[in-house]
């Protein structure tokens, strides 16, 4: 694919180049280049998006990929919009939930799509990465202000692991990750596709809810038509402590900003859960059910 001009796009940590590209076709379009040793998530990435469009849910297009020896190139349709992040502040409430319901229900459809057969077992491979994270967070230099917290619901509630289901996953589902074109609401950056727990799949709805309960609400209802179960909040609230537990060693290589950050938002998730003593965060929004329909 031959362009006629590349406008670097400055956003996301994937470390990927990626341009706004203008084709000698006079079409636009988003280009991501991506070292060689990305291929196979890469063209992962492509079909997990081309299956998310061929299932009616709003995304960009994939139009092909290119390989060269050191890199792979792969542009799909430019959309012509704005960052949820920015649009949704200024909607009423209202607003706000509806389009967290859409969302909720995009996540749902791409939920039918199943996990690879030979995927492990989930109560197996989640028990792992709660060991790498709590061992991780225990040797990191910095600690949380009751820290320990996350660590005591992680153990204590490991249980709820067991026999849970698998499905295909679009690996960063958040507010950060969906834009608005002509007012409706687009999922976009496929480039972390993975399989486990469908309810997983909320664990970055911490992101959202900081910005907008409303949002962060109605995505619930809208993936679940309705209230969801109890289970599913103590599932999330596991989900989010691992989360937040591996967040700060995540953090301290990019420097005092990110640290800073992650330094708050685990106090924030702190409250919302009464220090994990309580699995409905404080920022859920309950709506009539009718609404979600």
């Amino acid at each position: 694919m031959d362009f006629s001009e590349l406008r670097p796009v400055e956003a996301g940590w994937s470390g990927d180049r990626k341009y706004h590209a203008f084709g000698n076709d006079g079409k636009e379009y988003f280009l991501r280049i991506s070292p060689l040793e990305k291929e196979k998530r890469v063209k992962q990435a492509f079909a997990a998006q081309q299956q998310a469009l061929d299932l009616g849910i709003p995304v960009s297009k994939p139009l092909g990929w290119e390989i060269s020896e050191e890199e792979i190139a792969v542009w799909e349709e430019w959309l012509p919009g704005q960052d949820a992040e920015q649009v949704l502040p200024t909607l009423s409430l209202s607003q706000q939930n509806r389009y967290g319901q859409d969302a909720g229900r995009y996540l749902r459809i791409l939920h039918t799509l199943p996990a690879p057969a030979d995927q492990e077992n989930w109560e197996a491979r989640f028990n792992g990465k709660i060991d790498r994270k709590i061992a991780a967070y225990r040797a990191c230099p910095l600690q949380y202000e009751n820290g320990e917290a996350f660590i005591q619901y992680l153990n204590s509630h490991r249980h709820l692991l067991r026999n849970r289901p698998q499905c295909l996953q679009h690996g960063d589902y958040h507010v950060g990750n969906m834009m608005f074109c002509q007012d409706k609401l687009y999922i976009i950056d496929f480039d972390r596709p993975d399989a486990g727990d469908p309810w997983e799949e909320f664990n970055r709805i911490v992101w959202c809810a900081q910005l907008s309960p409303a949002f962060a609400s109605g995505m619930v209802q809208g993936y679940f038509t309705g209230e969801p179960p109890l289970e599913f909040w103590e599932l999330l609230a596991l989900y989010v402590a691992c989360n937040t537990l591996s967040s700060l060693p995540w953090a301290i290589p990019f420097g005092e900003t990110e640290i800073n950050t992650m330094q708050n938002q685990a106090r924030e998730v702190l409250e919302w859960y009464d220090h994990m003593r309580n699995p409905v965060p404080s920022w859920y929004i309950h709506v009539k059910h009718e609404s979600c329909s």
